[in-house]
């Protein structure tokens, strides 16, 4: 088609929510539509000049914060909003441009989305984690699911049945993520919504034409249908939306430099990680990691060292850049020899994952880290922290079974026997390597299996022409 439209797209901070965002922005390029990237001015940075300079393409930074799950009345949020006003007018200004057809708003700053009404622009909700979460959520909720007791397994109407409310669903330890409570999920205690409480994403996607997710079929399809009967609308699986170079090159390790842009110090170099894993045999290194937003606690740390040490498995981890962390991986590494690297800081994850001695991950199970991990093979032993993680973990273990929990009651501290004992079985279990590989192989010629979800995006968003 030719360029005759422009959708403009809304990222929120942070990388799980940018990478997802300027990934479907080339996708809907490639769609032929225009595409604006509204993003907070303090991550502009990290906009890859290969994004930047795309034709199709044009960035937006505010300047002024959003912020979440505060509303349009606060004035930083106001102070932003009059921001993408000033940027929409001056848009609008110009009868030779092509038409705003929609904005796709990502939940992390859904206050925007009033900005857009007012420019008469249609608004898209787009959730940057999974289905699943939004789906057990809905579900919990609807079906007041406050009361379960121990050994009881509630099934959700609509939902599958190894997606029952358990007990141990929810109990989960009080936490938050760096600069407030919790994101989108929503919920008190860093988790999803309890059972029974209304997802906060429910009245912030309310006045919106259609649901994107950042998921696909092969791997959330029931979860998907759930969404749509639902909330009575079109819902449309568009990932995972990851780099196109991850899905191209399925048969060799990826180089994150090359791909994404990242101006985080490392203690350990992409060469240095590389070297270290053609050394080690196929599948014989964990690697372990848990997102920048929300770390494990010291005594969590203290029995994860204990646990890496006791094991006899080969471990890449990514300590972070806490101080405890770096007072002690010293040690660790002096125990284990050349068992292991530390990394301080900023890891390779793509390459990490992608390389063939890895065999396992040990994850809080953020979505981007989720999908990055299926995508290339690789099992996981599940320790949700917060947010959407939870939900994430039960996708893997309970429906997919690619996976592990790190331990059953995740409201106590994890003690390293059970780090110890899940390393072992996520290691040496061959059937899920085989239901892992199987998930992978669905990949291996790229990402078919969204290409239909934004066909039918395409087909409904160009009928508003």
């Amino acid at each position: 088609m030719s360029v005759s439209a422009e959708i403009f797209v809304v990222s929120g901070p942070g990388p799980g929510h940018l990478h997802p965002c300027t990934e479907l922005c080339l996708r809907l390029t490639r769609l032929g539509y225009r595409t604006t990237l509204v993003i907070p001015s303090r991550v502009s940075s990290a906009i890859p000049a290969s994004f930047a300079s795309n034709p199709l393409i044009t960035v937006a930074p505010i300047a002024a914060p959003f912020l979440h799950p505060r509303g349009v009345s606060d004035p930083h949020n106001q102070s932003a909003n009059q921001e993408l006003s000033a940027h929409l007018e001056k848009r609008t200004a110009g009868s030779e441009l092509p038409r705003v057809l929609c904005a796709v708003v990502d939940l992390k700053v859904w206050m925007t989305k009033e900005v857009f009404w007012k420019f008469d622009v249609p608004v898209i909700s787009f959730f940057t984690f999974g289905a699943s979460v939004a789906a057990m959520g809905l579900g919990s909720w609807r079906a007041q699911m406050s009361d379960v007791q121990p050994g009881e397994a509630r099934l959700i109407p609509g939902l599958p049945e190894e997606m029952a409310v358990t007990y141990s669903d929810l109990k989960r330890k009080p936490r938050f993520p760096r600069g407030g409570p919790p994101g989108p999920t929503g919920g008190g205690g860093g988790g999803p919504p309890k059972p029974g409480e209304q997802p906060t994403w429910v009245l912030e996607v309310e006045g919106s034409i259609g649901l994107m997710f950042n998921t696909c079929a092969d791997l959330e399809c029931p979860f998907l249908d759930y969404m749509g009967d639902q909330m009575k609308m079109p819902v449309w699986g568009v990932g995972p939306l990851l780099p196109q170079q991850y899905w191209k090159t399925s048969g060799s390790p990826i180089s994150d430099r090359e791909i994404r842009q990242h101006t985080r110090e490392s203690s350990c170099t992409e060469d240095e990680v590389i070297q270290w894993l053609d050394h080690k045999p196929r599948r014989s290194v964990l690697y372990v990691a848990f997102g920048t937003e929300v770390g494990l606690e010291e005594e969590e740390l203290v029995e994860l060292a204990a646990a890496l040490e006791e094991s006899t498995w080969d471990f890449i981890w990514l300590i972070g850049s806490t101080r405890f962390g770096a007072d002690f991986s010293d040690r660790v590494e002096s125990k284990v020899g050349d068992r292991s690297v530390i990394i301080k800081g900023w890891a390779p994850q793509l390459l990490i994952l992608s390389h063939p001695s890895t065999g396992g991950f040990l994850s809080h199970c953020g979505w981007n880290s989720t999908v990055e991990a299926i995508g290339r093979g690789v099992p996981l032993l599940a320790w949700p922290i917060i947010g959407d993680q939870y939900y994430n973990a039960k996708l893997v273990v309970c429906h997919l079974q690619v996976g592990y929990r790190v331990a059953e009651d995740l409201s106590q501290v994890v003690k390293k026997d059970e780090i110890v004992t899940g390393i072992e079985r996520l290691m040496c279990d061959e059937e899920m390597h085989e239901r892992v590989a199987l998930i992978k192989a669905k990949f291996e010629h790229g990402l078919p299996a969204s290409s239909s979800a934004f066909d039918a995006f395409r087909d409904f968003i160009n009928a508003r022409l």
